[in-house]
């Protein structure tokens, strides 16, 4: 019987193992979707600007001042990579969200199988 509990202990292992994953990859996502929020205000800011506005970026403790186009196009370009990097942490979690289903199944056969045995073993 020792045999049988391990196996189920090592699926169960892989099992949560999957969710911790899944749990950071959604922690990701949720700070990608705020930055993303946070850059898209930035950005409408940028764009009801005149174009003679003064924009000044942050560098460590200096005001640094910025064309606004520059600003601008660091905006956009920012908010192009936080999109590509949502993508791929949702596919991160969809590929996660598979295994953690086939190991699901896994464990709930696993289990089955181990009840035959047992109801088998007390028939006989």
């Amino acid at each position: 019987m020792a045999d049988p509990q391990k196996q189920m202990q090592a699926l169960s292992n892989e099992y949560e193992a999957l969710q911790t994953e899944l749990d950071g990859l959604v922690d990701a996502r949720q700070k990608l979707e705020s930055q993303q929020q946070e850059n898209k205000s930035v950005q409408a800011e940028f764009n009801s600007l005149d174009d003679d506005a003064n924009i000044y970026k942050q560098i460590g403790p200096v005001l640094l001042k910025q064309d606004k186009t520059e600003a601008l196009m660091a905006v956009t370009g920012r908010l192009e990579f936080i999109e590509k990097e949502i993508q791929r942490i949702e596919g991160q979690i969809k590929d996660n969200q598979e295994k953690s289903d086939k190991k699901r199944t896994e464990i709930v056969q696993f289990q089955s199988q181990i009840q035959q045995q047992q109801a088998a073993a007390a028939s006989a």
